[in-house]
């Protein structure tokens, strides 16, 4: 079959008189869904396209766009282009007006061409049943980059990843297509491990993680060692199917190949067990991290405490909450409680969180979700008890936890771990308050918050 082929305008490279001036970075507007933040001059875009109907009229559609693509700096167009390519694009309406936007674009006289951005197009063709276009696309690189390997593997491992994180299941085949064959025909070692690690990835991504498993013996066979990479993602692959004895047997394998369980592969395995609700699988592997001295950090913390239903209740609920390490335990059932006792127990977590000199103590909560938060804060009051009850020490003339204000969180500007903090003072009747000048944190005078420590909690 005869593929056609796209005509796109390549366009001139930057005269080199050409002065570039320094621009302000254009402000973002957070996308709720988690795609890629929007300029404002983009958001305006999308909100002509929607109020005049032009995603149904295609003449009004492409007049907008070569408007805006006209008016708009290459950042502000380019970003309201990666907004629709992105697997989370909370536009999905305007997904139909991606490829006229690229198109038009690609004409633009500022505009490189860049394989990548075709990587990211295709899938999003293919789901809109736009099969001679994707090709045609696919077909245009090849052709641009055939004598270009490493250039052409890198463009294949982008498009099976993209195929993947958007669910095209046609796209991704004949992504794992191309790939496969450059790779079985290439020479190059840097191919064929870039190419295996992609195809193992995107087969864990596509719920194969069988199939992903049986890459990772071609790449043995074919001399090509598998690195700690592969192995986990066939690991969290099977663990996040719920296929549990899978997952612990490539623990082993790790093992046999030489690599150790560290943090990282602990978090993954702690989340699949989570997902499932296995908490008592959870407990003998926080056992088994220290009894190998593998550090818990801040993401185990966030994996085993989102898996706990009643402490999650706690912290998202309106009522009060225990105000202590062993009132929580108390509470808690039996699963739960042991978990905690685990956390809290050697855990480097919190004397990483923690800044403490003369002039400030200062408690950093920023990467921790609200259980993680909420068990943090408790181990931490509980540190602070147990210091300022030594007559030798030395109190800090300010108290400082930084909460953030959410500028990371699923609705910009609101915090979760920021209210339940603010829950917590209050429920204590804690002396900190709001900093008026960075909202994101909660301060006192350390003496204040000595006397209220060991007056009002003992």
């Amino acid at each position: 079959m005869v593929i056609g082929i796209l005509t796109l305008t390549i366009p001139s490279s930057w005269n080199h008189h050409h002065r570039h001036c320094l621009r302000p970075t254009p402000p973002l507007i957070k996308c709720e869904s988690g795609g890629v933040p929007l300029t404002k001059q983009a958001h305006r875009f999308f909100s002509s396209l929607t109020s005049t109907a032009a995603v149904d009229d295609p003449a009004t559609a492409n007049r907008l766009i070569k408007k805006f693509v006209a008016s708009s700096p290459k950042s502000i167009a380019l970003n309201a282009l990666s907004h629709l390519l992105s697997p989370r694009n909370s536009h999905p309406h305007l997904s139909a007006i991606a490829f006229p936007l690229y198109t038009k674009i690609s004409e633009a006289s500022w505009y490189n061409w860049n394989p990548k951005l075709v990587a990211d197009l295709v899938p999003l063709l293919d789901r809109q049943g736009k099969h001679d276009e994707s090709q045609a696309l696919i077909s245009q690189v090849g052709s641009k980059l055939k004598f270009k390997e490493r250039d052409l593997v890198q463009f294949y491992c982008n498009l099976i990843e993209s195929c993947s994180k958007h669910e095209s299941k046609q796209g991704f085949n004949d992504a794992y297509g191309y790939l496969s064959e450059l790779v079985n025909n290439s020479s190059s070692m840097y191919v064929k491990k870039q190419g295996y690690k992609s195809m193992v990835s995107s087969l864990c991504e596509m719920g194969q993680p069988n199939e992903a498993e049986n890459v990772v013996e071609d790449m043995i066979k074919n001399g090509v060692k598998p690195s700690l990479f592969e192995l986990r993602f066939v690991l969290y692959g099977y663990g996040k199917m719920g296929f549990f004895e899978d997952m612990e047997r490539m623990v082993k394998k790790m093992e046999i190949e030489g690599f150790g369980v560290d943090t990282i592969s602990s978090n993954m395995i702690l989340s699949s067990y989570g997902a499932y609700n296995a908490l008592p699988k959870m407990v003998p592997w926080l056992q088994k991290m220290k009894a190998l001295e593998i550090p818990f950090s801040i993401r185990t913390y966030n994996c085993v405490l989102n898996s706990c239903p009643m402490i999650m209740s706690f912290v998202r609920g309106s009522g009060g909450f225990p105000v202590s390490v062993s009132e929580l335990v108390n509470v808690l059932n039996e699963d739960e409680a042991l978990l905690v006792k685990e956390l809290v127990e050697s855990s480097s977590v919190l004397a990483e969180a923690m800044e403490w000199d003369d002039l400030e103590l200062k408690l950093d909560l920023h990467g921790m979700h609200s259980g993680s938060a909420y068990l943090i804060m408790l181990q931490w009051i509980k540190e602070m008890k147990s210091r300022f009850r030594v007559e030798e020490c030395v109190v800090p003339a300010q108290i400082t936890v930084v909460c953030g204000t959410g500028k990371h969180s699923s609705v910009r500007g609101e915090s979760p771990v920021k209210t339940l903090i603010k829950a917590m003072m209050v429920q204590m009747k804690s002396p900190m308050r709001i900093d008026r000048k960075n909202i994101g944190c909660f301060i006192a005078k350390g003496q204040v918050v000595r006397n209220w420590l060991i007056q009002s909690l003992d």
